[in-house]
């Protein structure tokens, strides 16, 4: 079938992006389902910092790739083997799918799928193939989803369905934001009655760990980052207090569980400081390959902390985003108040600009139903 997708054609031109154009909006043939595969209509996607980071060059991928990991759509077709799902079901997609055989998956999320891994560093699907196409020419799947277009097929693995009450925009950011986020605060953080829980780096991961502490209801909340407008925006959802790092570090600010959302060696750096001795710090973003970070490690043996790595939140996503939808249902979990614009496809060129500046949340695709 003909799809319209937003391809990456290629990585590392010069900003502004909305000027370079290095995404296009192209017509792809898609392949339909095979085994244990389904057929999704889009309706909404997040742009996210990932999305961005293969853009800018900061995370090689192979191109041509359609981009968008974090959607949201409808069932249309299921592939031969898939039994549990029904078309028309809400699905929302997760970017890491879980084979559940591996010893990886045997971690309960610790560990992201071998090869689930595997196939999101080569561009296919977790079977190992390519249904997008392009003038006999494959191109690349991102993360197993490629959600900026009208329609994706997708590993059976790769989406959990939700109920036609949860709206297609809140859906598609439960699967990375939420699921990221949210994860690392419930699944590797782990705070206790009444601890305070230190957010370092207010985007969309950041500010969706700073709603699922807001949501546990135990103890404070302090969100940290250097742009005043995402800090007013983290007390209007909840937070304790806030702070710019300089403030961090001037006024000595610690916290039992600091969850590093930013991506950036020195968001790190901020992160571990201001771990009370006993605490743990959690690093959830995706800094470049090749930065590094300055920490002491006389801090870690003294002060017996704890730094825990957590990709995709340590999530297991069948098992996590049903957790996240019934604390949106019960109006604990406000994630549309993370949505800071709903965009067409045609604008993300100029999304990835919004992105790079600083100036966004989470910008959302919509699609309209045809």
């Amino acid at each position: 079938m003909k799809v319209h997708g937003a391809v990456l054609e290629a990585s590392g031109r010069p900003r502004p992006y909305a000027e370079s154009t290095p995404i296009s909006i192209a017509e792809l043939e898609l392949d339909p389902p095979g085994y244990d595969e389904v057929l999704v209509r889009i309706e909404a996607a997040g742009v996210c910092h990932s999305d961005l980071s293969v853009v800018d060059g900061n995370r090689p991928r192979p191109i041509p790739m359609l981009l968008g990991h974090e959607a949201a759509g409808r069932i249309e077709q299921l592939g031969e083997g898939v039994s549990d799902l029904t078309v028309g079901q809400r699905v929302v997609m997760a970017f890491l799918p879980r084979c559940a055989d591996c010893a990886e998956c045997r971690t309960e999320g610790k560990l992201p799928c071998a090869p689930g891994s595997a196939a999101n560093n080569a561009g296919t699907l977790l079977g190992g193939d390519i249904r997008l196409h392009r003038g006999g020419g494959d191109i690349k799947h991102h993360l197993g989803v490629s959600g900026f277009a009208t329609h994706a097929v997708v590993d059976r693995h790769s989406v959990v369905p939700v109920g036609d009450d949860v709206p297609p925009e809140i859906a598609a950011v439960l699967g990375c934001a939420v699921l990221t986020g949210g994860g690392a605060v419930v699944n590797a953080g782990r705070p206790g009655p009444g601890q305070t829980v230190m957010v370092v780096g207010l985007g969309g991961v950041g500010m969706a760990a700073l709603i699922t502490a807001v949501s546990l209801g135990e103890g404070e909340v302090i969100g940290v980052d250097s742009n005043p407008d995402k800090l007013t925006q983290a007390a209007e959802l909840g937070a304790s207090a806030t702070f710019t790092p300089q403030e961090v570090a001037e006024l000595n600010i610690k916290a039992p569980i600091v969850i590093e959302a930013a991506g950036h060696p020195r968001a790190f750096e901020t992160a571990v400081d201001a771990t009370a001795p006993g605490g743990t710090t959690v690093t959830v973003g995706l800094p470049a390959p090749d930065a590094r970070s300055s920490i002491s490690p006389l801090g870690l043996v003294a002060g017996a902390r704890t730094i825990i790595g957590s990709y995709l939140g340590s999530a297991v996503p069948a098992r996590d985003i049903p957790l996240f939808v019934q604390l949106w249902r019960e109006g604990k979990l406000p994630v549309e108040k993370l949505i800071s614009s709903r965009i067409a496809l045609s604008d993300i060129n100029a999304a990835m600009d919004q992105l790079a500046d600083g100036n966004a949340i989470r910008q959302v695709i919509v699609f309209e139903e045809k």
